[in-house]
């Protein structure tokens, strides 16, 4: 750093858990300053996890926000008339070489008026500082997959289909390819229909694995009695009054909470639809393979990204910023008509909405700090909705970015007007 940045003095780096502020040990974070000019650094080695790389920038955000709170910093340049006083300009995010590119995306749909973003790559072995360009959106290294027609795979598995809805007959059904399809209850998988190979005859064939969580084991005659054991155990505990301390109960809450915003995803917002609507649809960008939880459309035809969190997680907004921004580039290429996503329907030319959904009392604390550096052009809407969520979704609060207020008032008016 010094020798990439002359001129600037670095203040005392530190890797110390601050748990009131969320900084855990993972990253090095400082101060760089040059005169009445700084900047919030922050930094992870290689030698972490890929997850650990890819959160840097919602740590970064939050501590360029901390250095900005400190006494003698200026929010602006038309207030530095203390001797001592600085302007934290913007963050210098540190990361291993090669590692980038999912941050560089993110980094890119910023605010570019709240502060300056700058992201560099460390080549430890060699030691060398390379600066990345985060300033082209076009250039989001991600894949979308095509939509599979789910009428002919539930044709193709509908004996497997009946027999088990015989047993459950409310279970959800969902296609994951023309091969292969999951039941679940309440948004816990409990089994799969795929289409396998005869081991004698090399024919294809259907069959029916079940089990919840790693262990899975092909449906058959010998243990039948054992799938309908763990069917009524299901269908006695997971449920909205069921024992909240059952392991079935408990078991992936986001899932049950995606089930319940899918049957109806207009409890989320009155404008969306759910006669077409995609649920963990995947859209790969660099090494992640990410999992969109419910991509939808308005009345009017527009885009909708759908991010639930049935728990605290400070990674949230952040997160789903990255997906509005895979969304937002296929979008821009026609790839969701051509992919088969939404046939039949004309989407809108705006830019597509971004709805966070959390439990009112699940919000982590620095979410509003996140969402403020969002780049105000992404029209955004946070929904809190109430902790009982499992007898039924309602919202108890909401907040909005500007943009999006501003459209929904302009949108009031014009109803009015009428």
């Amino acid at each position: 750093m010094e020798r990439h940045f002359p001129g600037f003095t670095i203040t005392r780096l530190t890797s110390n858990v601050d748990l009131e502020k969320s900084f855990g040990p993972v990253y090095a974070r400082g101060l760089m300053r040059k005169g009445q000019s700084a900047y919030a650094v922050i930094g992870v080695n290689e030698k972490e996890t890929q997850a650990a790389i890819d959160a840097a920038l919602t740590f970064g955000i939050l501590w360029m926000d901390v250095c900005r709170q400190k006494p003698h910093v200026s929010q602006n340049r038309r207030d530095m008339g203390h001797p001592g006083a600085m302007l934290v300009e913007g963050l210098h995010l540190f990361l291993p070489q090669g590692s980038s590119a999912l941050v560089r995306e993110r980094m890119a749909n910023l605010n570019q008026a709240a502060a300056k973003w700058s992201l560099f790559e460390l080549d430890e072995r060699q030691d060398a500082l390379i600066e990345m360009d985060c300033s082209d959106r076009g250039n989001v290294a991600t894949r979308l997959v095509h939509a599979t027609n789910e009428a002919a795979a539930l044709e193709r598995f509908g004996d497997s289909v009946a027999r088990i809805r015989a047993i459950l007959p409310n279970c959800e059904v969902v296609v994951f390819s023309p091969a292969e399809i999951a039941f679940r209850w309440r948004g816990l998988e409990f089994a799969r229909a795929r289409m396998g190979a005869d081991a004698a005859t090399f024919r294809s064939k259907q069959e029916i694995v079940f089990g919840v969580g790693p262990e899975e084991r092909v449906l058959e005659d010998r243990n039948w009695a054992f799938f309908l054991e763990l069917l009524t155990a299901l269908r006695d505990t997971r449920h909205p009054y069921g024992p909240r301390q059952h392991p079935l109960f408990r078991m992936h809450a986001e899932r049950w909470l995606e089930s319940l915003v899918v049957a109806d995803v207009s409890v989320v917002d009155e404008r969306l639809q759910s006669q077409t609507l995609y649920s963990q649809v995947p859209a790969f960008s660099a090494s992640d393979r990410a999992m969109i939880d419910v991509l939808t459309t308005t009345r009017e035809g527009r885009l909708a990204v759908v991010e639930l969190k049935a728990d605290e997680d400070i990674h949230l907004p952040l997160q789903g910023l990255d997906y509005w921004a895979r969304v937002e580039w296929h979008y821009a290429r026609g790839e969701f008509p051509r992919f088969g996503y939404f046939p039949g329907r004309e989407l809108a030319t705006a830019a597509p909405l971004l709805f966070l959904v959390a439990p009112a009392l699940h919000v982590h604390p620095a979410t509003d700090t996140l969402l403020r550096y969002i780049a105000p052009e992404i029209e955004w809407e946070f929904v809190g909705i109430d902790e009982r969520w499992r007898e039924g979704v309602k919202v108890v609060f909401r907040k909005r970015s500007e943009t999006c207020f501003r459209r929904r008032d302009a949108e009031a008016r014009r109803i009015l007007a009428s």
